[in-house]
Formats: C-alpha cells, sequence, structure tokens
C-alpha cells in the first residue's frame, strides 16, 4: 500500500519530536546523575574535615590533659593504653593505641588547625606523621594536595624517599623550596632523578634479565612507573618505530610532557650506558624534532636509563650536544632512607659553612 505524502510528513514530524523528547530525556538523566555525584563528593569532603578535626581535637584535649598535671598523679604511662580501653568499648574501632598516638602528634606538629589541608584524609596525615623531619612532611604533604595522591601512593613516595632523591639534586635554597612549594617543573633537569626507583615492576635484584623484560614489566605498571616519573606525563607508546632511510630503529618508551609541552624518550638499557648509547638518543632526538614534533612543541628531550652509568665518560658523551639529553640510573629496589637522609643532611650542614 502506498503511503501518502501527508502521511510521510506526519511520520517526520513524529519521529523529529521523539528524538527531541529523548535528548530532553538523556538531558535529565545527566543532570540528576551529575547534582547526586557532587552531592556525594560534597558530602565525603564534609564527612572528611569532620573527621579530620575530631581526630585533631582529641589530640588537643589529650595534650592538654598531660599539661595539666594529671597524668603524672594518677595514669601515669598507661593513660593512652587506657583511654584507648575506654573508647573502644564505648564507640568501637578505631581507638587504638596506635591512633591515638598520631592524634596526639597531629596536634602537636599543627598546632592551629587552619594549617591542615582538608584534601587530604586521616589516613594520609597517619602517614605523613611518621616522617621525622619537618621538611620532608611539608614537602609531602604539599605534593599530595597538589597531584592528588591516594593513601596508598603516598606511602609508595615516601618509601622510595623522593623528597631525598629530589632533594639531593639541589642545594640548601632548593630543599627549602621544594619543602614549601612542591616539586615544580619549570626546565627538563626538573623531571630528572637519578636514581629512577622501579621496585613495582617486581624484577628481582640479582635475578639476569633482558631490556625488554623490564619494557614490558614498565608498561605493566604505567601507573606506577608514571607515579615516579612525575607530575606531566602521558604515555604514548613503546617501541616507537623510526624510519631513516631505508633502517628502522624502535624507541623504548614515548611520552608526552603536558607541562614543558614536547616528547620525552626513553630509551632502556639492562647494564651500565655507553657512549654509544648517547649517539643513537641523539638521532632519535633529531628524528622527532624533524618529523614528529608540530610547530607549537618545544624540543624533545631524551633520557638513557640504565643500571649504572660512568659520570666522567657521560660528561664526555653528552658535551657538545645541543638537544636535550640525559643518562641517568634506575634501580629495582628501594634505596635506604637513612643513608639518603644522612647525605642530605650533610648537604645542609655544608651549605651552612
Amino acid at each position: 500500500m502506498a503511503i501518502s505524502s501527508e502521511q510521510k510528513e506526519l511520520t517526520a514530524q513524529k519521529n523529529g519530536q521523539l528524538q527531541h523528547d529523548d535528548f530532553e530525556y538523556v538531558k535529565l538523566v545527566s543532570q540528576v546523575s551529575d547534582l547526586w555525584e557532587n552531592a556525594k563528593k560534597t558530602a565525603l569532603l564534609s564527612v572528611n574535615t569532620q573527621l579530620l578535626e575530631a581526630n585533631w581535637m582529641t589530640g588537643r584535649y589529650i595534650v592538654e590533659f598531660e599539661q595539666g598535671g594529671n597524668v603524672k598523679a594518677k595514669y601515669g604511662d598507661k593513660l593512652l593504653a587506657n583511654l584507648s580501653k575506654d573508647l573502644t568499648r564505648l564507640k568501637g574501632k578505631g581507638f587504638s593505641r596506635s591512633n591515638l598516638v598520631y592524634m596526639r602528634k597531629l596536634y602537636l606538629t599543627f598546632p592551629k588547625s587552619e594549617t591542615l589541608s582538608h584534601q587530604l584524609t586521616w589516613s594520609h596525615y597517619f602517614e605523613l606523621l611518621k616522617c621525622d623531619d619537618s621538611m620532608e612532611m611539608q614537602f609531602y604533604m604539599k605534593e599530595c594536595a597538589k597531584e592528588g595522591w591516594t593513601v596508598r601512593e603516598l606511602k609508595r613516595q615516601i618509601n622510595s624517599s623522593l623528597f631525598q632523591r629530589l632533594a639531593l639534586s639541589t642545594d640548601k635554597e632548593g630543599v627549602l623550596a621544594l619543602a614549601n612549594q612542591g616539586h615544580q617543573v619549570f626546565s627538563p633537569t626538573d623531571i630528572i632523578h637519578d636514581p629512577y626507583v622501579l621496585e613495582f615492576t617486581g624484577i628481582p635484584q640479582q635475578k639476569r634479565y633482558k631490556e625488554t623484560d623490564l619494557e614490558k614489566a614498565l608498561k605493566t605498571n604505567m601507573e606506577h612507573f608514571l607515579l615516579e616519573l612525575g607530575k606531566g606525563f602521558a604515555f604514548i607508546g613503546r617501541q616507537y618505530v623510526i624510519q631513516v632511510g631505508t633502517r628502522r630503529f624502535k624507541v623504548d618508551l614515548v611520552f608526552y610532557h603536558a607541562i614543558l609541552k614536547c616528547y620525552v624518550l626513553i630509551d632502556l638499557k639492562r647494564a651500565e650506558i655507553k657512549h654509544g648509547d648517547i649517539g643513537q638518543m641523539n638521532v632519535y632526538l633529531n628524528y622527532f624534532k624533524n618529523e614528529v614534533c608540530q610547530p607549537d612543541d618545544n624540543p624533545p628531550i631524551g633520557i638513557v636509563l640504565g643500571a649504572k652509568k660512568d659520570e666522567l665518560l657521560m660528561e664526555y658523551a653528552l658535551q657538545g650536544i645541543d638537544n636535550k639529553l640525559f643518562a641517568a640510573r634506575y634501580q629495582l629496589y628501594l634505596p635506604n632512607r637513612n643513608e639518603l637522609q644522612a647525605q642530605l643532611n650533610l648537604l645542609l650542614q655544608n651549605n651552612k659553612e
């Protein structure tokens, strides 16, 4: 049966109305969804603020009780143990002796509650308060708030001695800037760590492994690797193919740095970095500069990452190279924080003299 032109027009109008209604319905769903998402975020932020304030106030009450002279008179060293038992009986979990110790420490460390960052949770502060050095604690607090680290990420950065590693690459003024402002990226040298700590790969320190094994492990654990590399890195790809005439080369890992607005190329070396590795990376950088980078990109950065490096050899290998090219070490185990802290203390002491 033939369909009249009037029926076709009516059907088109009806379909158009349905499409309009569908669009309005999708908009309604989106509005309600966003409303509740924002409400949950606001509620969580409010709850976090209240819980942090309660932990701080608990610490304040304990310190004021101690300063009142009541401890020595009756409770002695068992104050926190007794308080833990009584509060647990009344309120349930959350009042272990160790928690009370850190609530007390929270108040003593931040005697003015306004200095607390409410972007961080009590669990964040529980980890921060384990730092013995005030500058180190201040650094992690600043970085954690700026970068939105989870508690797990914060613990990893503390365990890998990020503050000490960054501080040892600067001077006294640089250390103070780290503590007061966090890690700021202004130039290529600001993104270089030495060493990079890659314990998350799971590769035992003494095991024989290939460069491809390390490369695959880094890609598998890319979230952890990006955390170690620092702020601003976006992963582009691995085994990036470069065609130069009839020859093909492959860059192990390619990133783009959002702050510096440039590509960052990383070449992995299982053993010691050789001078030839520097020349090879220089070829990669020149190729990217001419064939890949856009007019508004800054020149690319190259990092040759090896298990060892000879400082004098690298000095000669890098001399006269115009490109931003760095040689850095990595290690497959967590560093000794006490040794790094001792080196940092020596650096600060030498700067005083």
